[in-house]
């Protein structure tokens, strides 16, 4: 049974256009970093503040890191306020077909709380839409690390990981339901990731997108009940 699951926001439930990878790379670049499109693109899925110091340290002031997030933020604003995002398609409708399946809903992001607050606002997201909202002000460490997914486990009531599904068009989203021991840890290509890069990071499902999802829950369920009519009496 899935008892909760757990959602990245940007490129696999909410369509923002690769804004956030453009400030990040506008930002730094501001700050004398020598990154490259591809440089950042390691960095999808990760904690901010993170990806800035590890960019900044492409020839950049690796002391600038704080200086750097502000620029990220107020660019990314800019870009929101330029063009609003919105939710992915069919995205509400799963989870509206998830809640009628008793299913938890939670989102993790690699964005600060401000920047989610902004996205959540844009999005008429801010409250009533899902269970729980964690940042990564909420956690000591992002993704990888599997702490935003055992956040949003205790934010939500559910002690079993083996009732957690974990979804991300990341690799980063993967190897942190992968660490945080989700049953089901599911790949979306809705970010733009290729396939056999998320098919080469530890995974149990990769599909189109997060619309995917109910199918993926019932197929769950479905092989519950199949073990549970083929255990041996005892």
């Amino acid at each position: 049974m899935i008892a909760l699951a757990a959602f990245d926001i940007a490129g696999t439930t909410v369509e923002e256009g690769g804004a956030v990878y453009r400030a990040l790379h506008d930002a730094v670049r501001r700050h004398g970093s020598a990154a490259d499109v591809d440089d950042v693109a390691r960095w999808m899925g990760a904690d901010k503040r993170t990806a800035i110091r590890a960019l900044l340290a492409l020839g950049g002031d690796p002391t600038a890191v704080e200086e750097t997030f502000v620029d990220f933020e107020q660019i990314l604003r800019e870009a929101y306020d330029a063009t609003p995002p919105v939710a992915m398609p069919g995205v509400l409708d799963t989870f509206a077909a998830l809640r009628a399946q008793d299913v938890r809903l939670a989102l993790t992001t690699g964005f600060s709380a401000d920047v989610t607050g902004l996205l959540l606002d844009r999005l008429g997201w801010r409250t009533g839409v899902v269970d729980a909202v964690v940042t990564t002000d909420d956690v000591p460490a992002g993704r990888p690390a599997p702490y935003m997914v055992h956040r949003a486990m205790e934010r939500t009531g559910v002690t079993d990981v083996a009732q957690v599904l974990t979804v991300g068009d990341t690799v980063l989203d993967l190897r942190a339901g992968t660490q945080a021991g989700a049953r089901v840890v599911v790949g979306v290509l809705s970010g733009g990731v290729p396939r056999a890069v998320l098919e080469a990071a530890p995974h149990t499902h990769v599909v189109d997108s997060v619309a995917d999802l109910p199918a993926v829950v019932s197929e769950v369920e479905a092989s519950d009940v199949g073990a549970r009519e083929v255990e041996p009496a005892r």
